[in-house]
C-alpha cells in the first residue's frame, strides 16, 4: 500500500492498487454512429440574445482528460462491493468518458488498513477465480449471480455509507477544525510538513516500480482563510515535487440545498473568486504550475438528495466545466462515477443518470481548444455561454469547427444569435431536455427529444444531432441546455 499522512494523487495506469491513485482509462474504439436530423424550422426573433465570439488564438489548452471521475473510497469500506467495478454495465458507462482520469479517494481513504492475511468474501473469490491469470487492466466482468447479489444488497450498504459520511463518524475521534485531516482522525499536519512529506515519497517512488509515476496534490478545500495558509505553506515546502496542484470544490450543502440554490446564478459565480484565488496563489509561488480539481460536485455531504442526481443538477456541473476550462484549470474530476450518495453519475442499479448523459456529449463534441464566448447585453447571468474547438475526433466534424454550450437560466425562451461572419453556417443542434412528469427534477433527459438510454449493457446510444437551417438563431427553452456545433466555421485558431 502506498500511504502518505494526507491523501494526494498518484498516477497509475494498473488497476487494483490502493489509494491515493489515479487511473487513466483507455479510449476504446471511435465514437458511435450519428444520424442526421430533420432540420429545423427557423426560430422566432423574440428574446433574441447577441453572441460575441473571440476567436484569434485559444486563451487555454486542457488535457484531453480535461472531464475526468472518482469512485470514493468508501466503496471500500466493506471490500465485496468493490467487485462491482467488474460490472460489464459500468465498464461500458466508464467506456464512454474515455480519456479521463479516475480518482481514487476521500475521507474513508484515511482509513483503510492494507492487511495481507486476511482472507478474501466469497464475492471478491468468486470475481478473481472468474479471471484466471489475464491482466487485471484487461479483466472481464463479475459473474452475475454475484452482481445481482451484491446489487440487492447495496441499499443497506448504502445507508451504512451515508450515516458514516452525515455523522463523520469514521473512527471514534474527537472532531475539531481547521484541517480536514485533523477533523476526521484527530491529527493534524501543517502544510510545510505535508510538503516536506510530498518530497520524501517522491524520493521512495523513484526507487520503485512506480519511479515514472505523476503525484498530484494537496488536495485542499476551497481557498479559505486556514486552506489558503496550508496551500501556501505546502506549496513552499514540497510544491517542486508534484506535477499539477489540486483542489476540491463544492457549492453547497447537500442536507439544506434547494431547487431554487441549483438554478441561481449568483451561486455559480461563487465558483469563480475559488478559482481566482487558487489560481493568484499558485502563479505567486510555483509559477506555470498546472492545476487541477481533484474533487468536485454540485453539493457536499455526499450530494442533495432528490437534486444533485436530477436534470436540474446539469446547470451547475455544465456551468462548472465551461468556467473551468475558460479560467485555466486543465483536469476537473466529478465526485462520483459509482457510490453512495447522490451526486453519481450512476445509480445503484448501474442506470446512467442525467449528468452521465451530459457529461458523454461533452466528451464526444467539445475539444480543448478553449475559445472565448460571450453574451451582449444584460442576460450574461442567467445565458450562459462557452466555446471551444470542436471534438475532431468526432466521425461527423473537422478541424475548424466550432462546438457553443450554453445554459438557459430563464424561465422563458431566449435565442441565441450568432455572430454576422458565422450567421449562415450549418449547425448540429444537441439540447438537453427533461423527460417526464417530474421536470427539472427528473432523472431521465431527452436529447432532441429522444430518450437517452442504453441500448444494452455493451451499447451506448447513437447521439443523433439536429441540423439547423442555416441562418436560424439557436433557440434554448426555459431552464435548458446544450451544445451547437457550428459546422465549416473553418476558424484558424481551431485547424
Amino acid at each position: 500500500m502506498l500511504a502518505c499522512r494526507k491523501p494526494g494523487m498518484l498516477a497509475c495506469r494498473k488497476l487494483g492498487l490502493r489509494p491515493p491513485l489515479l487511473l487513466l482509462l483507455p479510449l476504446l474504439g471511435p465514437l458511435g454512429p450519428c444520424s442526421p436530423g430533420t432540420p429545423a424550422a427557423a426560430a422566432p426573433a423574440d428574446d433574441a440574445a447577441e453572441l460575441e465570439f473571440f476567436t484569434e488564438r485559444p486563451l487555454h489548452l486542457v488535457s484531453p482528460a480535461f472531464l475526468s471521475f472518482t469512485i470514493d473510497a468508501n466503496l471500500a469500506t466493506d471490500p465485496r462491493f468493490f467487485t462491482f467495478l467488474g460490472s460489464s454495465k459500468l465498464r461500458t458507462l466508464a467506456r464512454g468518458l474515455a480519456p479521463a482520469y479516475l480518482r481514487f479517494g476521500g475521507n474513508k481513504g484515511d482509513f483503510l488498513i492494507f492487511d495481507p492475511k486476511k482472507e478474501p468474501a466469497f464475492e471478491e473469490r468468486s470475481y478473481w477465480l472468474s479471471q484466471g491469470n489475464q491482466d487485471i487492466c484487461k479483466s472481464g466482468s463479475i459473474p452475475s449471480d454475484v452482481e445481482e447479489k451484491l446489487r440487492l444488497e447495496w441499499p443497506f450498504q448504502e445507508q451504512v455509507l451515508l450515516r458514516e459520511q452525515y455523522q463523520k463518524k469514521f473512527t471514534n475521534s474527537t472532531y475539531s477544525k481547521p484541517n480536514s485531516f485533523q477533523r476526521k482522525a484527530g491529527i493534524f499536519i501543517n502544510g510545510r510538513q505535508l510538503g516536506e512529506d510530498f518530497i520524501e515519497f517522491r524520493k521512495l517512488l523513484g526507487k520503485s516500480a512506480f519511479k515514472n509515476a505523476k503525484l498530484y496534490g494537496p488536495d485542499i478545500g476551497q481557498p479559505r482563510r486556514n486552506t489558503v495558509k496550508m496551500l501556501k505553506s505546502f506549496l513552499k515546502a514540497g510544491g517542486e515535487v508534484i506535477d499539477s496542484v489540486t483542489w476540491h470544490h463544492y457549492y453547497v450543502n447537500g442536507r439544506i440545498a434547494t431547487k431554487e440554490d441549483f438554478l441561481n446564478p449568483d451561486i455559480l459565480d461563487t465558483f469563480i473568486s475559488s478559482v481566482q484565488k487558487t489560481l493568484r496563489i499558485v502563479e505567486k509561488i510555483r509559477p506555470l504550475k498546472k492545476v487541477w480539481l481533484g474533487e468536485t460536485s454540485s453539493a457536499f455531504g455526499g450530494g442533495a438528495p432528490f437534486l444533485s442526481n436530477t436534470f436540474a443538477a446539469g446547470f451547475m456541473w455544465l456551468d462548472k466545466l465551461g468556467l473551468s476550462a475558460r479560467m485555466g484549470i486543465e483536469v476537473v474530476m466529478r465526485q462520483v462515477l459509482f457510490g453512495a450518495g447522490n451526486y453519481h453519475l450512476v445509480d445503484g442499479n448501474f442506470e446512467p443518470l442525467p449528468d452521465y448523459w451530459l457529461s458523454l456529449l461533452f466528451k464526444k463534441l467539445v475539444g480543448n481548444k478553449v475559445l472565448m464566448a460571450s453574451v451582449k447585453g444584460p442576460d450574461r447571468s442567467k445565458l450562459r455561454v462557452y466555446l471551444h474547438c470542436t471534438n475532431t475526433k468526432h466521425p461527423r466534424y473537422k478541424e475548424g469547427d466550432l462546438t457553443l454550450y450554453a445554459l438557459n437560466l430563464h424561465n422563458v425562451t431566449k435565442h441565441l444569435e450568432l455572430p454576422h461572419h458565422l450567421f449562415n453556417k450549418q449547425v448540429d443542434k444537441y439540447l438537453i431536455k427533461p423527460s417526464g412528469p417530474d421536470g427539472l427534477l427528473s432523472k431521465s433527459v431527452q436529447l432532441n427529444d429522444q430518450i437517452l438510454k442504453m441500448v444494452d449493457e455493451q451499447t451506448l446510444p447513437a447521439l443523433t444531432e439536429k441540423p439547423l437551417h442555416p441562418g436560424s438563431s439557436l433557440g434554448m427553452p426555459p431552464f435548458s441546455y446544450g451544445f451547437f456545433v457550428i459546422r465549416n466555421a473553418k476558424v484558424a485558431a481551431c485547424i
